[in-house]
């Protein structure tokens, strides 16, 4: 380990990546070195280089057993050491630290949930025998869209994976929330329930994933300039868009999908790229979306989804009382957050319109315009008609079974065609 300005390099880390098991293609699960993988995309070469430099800042050391000292000279062991070395550690009273990579560092999901569980609650619930250290994706130079790549080759132990990030290279684990799909919280509980199982079993045998959460952020609905009255209205507007499916959506109403990452609603409102943008209620006021635009249009087209979980060797080099404690304790969590998100959608909207409810947010002088049965019939026909069936060409072969198999089921949403 070197020190540098500051931070410790590991250079032996490129080496941890996984050995391809039995059965596996030998190409990007061999272990990262030198001109190894030339499948992987020069841009996941670069998060894996910002996953290392993350590592080094979040915790000076890997996720063994530490006793507290100084980091060693010396390289350290492996993230997933054997369980009988980490029970001598633990043993000799040691404390075993956990690295995470969170959601959204600017958003109460992260600040108020994430954050405070895995450095506050660990440690208090386990008697300070796990410890763990966290910073959100975002700020660590890790790109959303890689996360699931990175967890699969083991470089990030454990993270959380944006959906709305997969939509290109994994459309099939974007169903359950497509935009139109769920135009209440309890509509959005009743897809996630009927496609978890896929879910969990699709991460676990293609990409070494252990999921172990489904967060939820607030209710992503329209903010916009000029006067809106209905869905409708959107014809011809440009309008911000964060995944393909959303594109689906407005481009099916006639307006113009611009694409633009979350950091970057507010430059391109100022800059006159967009006219409207489709983020959360209280995500948006965050960010100072209402002072952008002025009105708002109610409907929830997306939620923003994301899936929290570990690379599994990581996991199951993990100690047994360890795995017992996340798995008690993560489903608190979830229940936690997807209470926030209908909590901060009601919220978020009092402080976008500047009402007395308003707790936490910046009050705003936002019109709210709720939506009218034209935009639920509308809602209906774009679901049926444009986001389902471009979702089920992205997707490929066997997505329709898929759908047809868990969230048509649950919803009574049959593939579209089928009789």
């Amino acid at each position: 380990m070197v020190k540098n300005r500051g931070y410790w390099e590991e250079p032996h880390l490129d080496a941890k990546v996984r050995e391809p098991r039995a059965g596996e293609p030998n190409d990007c699960h061999a272990p990262r070195r030198a001109g190894s993988c030339a499948r992987i995309r020069p841009a996941a070469r670069a998060a894996l280089m910002a996953a290392a430099l993350l590592a080094a800042v979040a915790a000076p050391w890997p996720a063994v057993a530490t006793h507290g000292a100084s980091p060693p000279a010396s390289p350290p062991p492996d993230v997933r050491a054997s369980a009988p070395e980490q029970g001598a550690s633990r043993a000799a009273g040691a404390t075993y630290r956990l690295r995470i990579v969170g959601n959204l560092g600017a958003l109460s999901q992260y600040s108020r949930r994430e954050a405070p569980f895995w450095a506050q609650e660990l440690p208090r619930l386990s008697g300070g025998r796990f410890t763990a250290s966290i910073v959100p994706f975002d700020r660590a130079g890790v790109p959303g869209i890689e996360m699931l790549r990175l967890i699969e080759l083991g470089v990030v132990p454990m993270g959380t994976v944006l959906m709305s990030s997969l939509t290109a290279q994994y459309p099939q684990y974007t169903a359950p929330d497509l935009p139109g799909l769920n135009p209440t919280l309890a509509d959005l509980r009743a897809s996630v329930q009927s496609f978890r199982p896929y879910l969990e079993a699709a991460l676990r045998e293609h990409h070494h994933f252990e999921m172990l959460a489904v967060y939820v952020y607030p209710a992503q609905v329209l903010f916009c300039k000029n006067a809106v009255s209905g869905l409708a209205d959107l014809s011809g507007r440009r309008v911000r868009v964060s995944s393909a499916a959303q594109a689906d959506f407005v481009a099916g109403l006639g307006g113009i999908p611009v694409h633009t990452g979350f950091s970057q609603i507010v430059p391109s409102l100022q800059a006159g790229d967009s006219e409207c943008a489709i983020t959360g209620t209280m995500s948006g006021n965050t960010l100072g979306v209402h002072r952008m635009t002025r009105y708002l249009h109610m409907l929830p087209i997306t939620w923003g989804l994301s899936f929290f979980g570990a690379n599994d060797e990581a996991w199951a080099a993990m100690p047994a009382e360890l795995r017992v404690l996340l798995r008690r304790e993560l489903p608190k969590l979830e229940e936690a957050i997807w209470r926030d998100a209908e909590a901060e959608t009601a919220e978020g909207v009092a402080c976008n319109t500047g009402a007395a409810a308003c707790m936490h947010g910046d009050k705003g002088a936002m019109v709210s315009v709720p939506p009218s049965a034209a935009d639920e019939a509308r809602r209906q026909r774009l679901l049926r008609e444009a986001v389902l069936p471009n979702w089920l060409r992205r997707c490929g072969d066997g997505c329709a079974d898929v759908w047809s198999r868990t969230i048509g089921r649950a919803r009574g949403i049959p593939v579209p065609g089928s009789p």
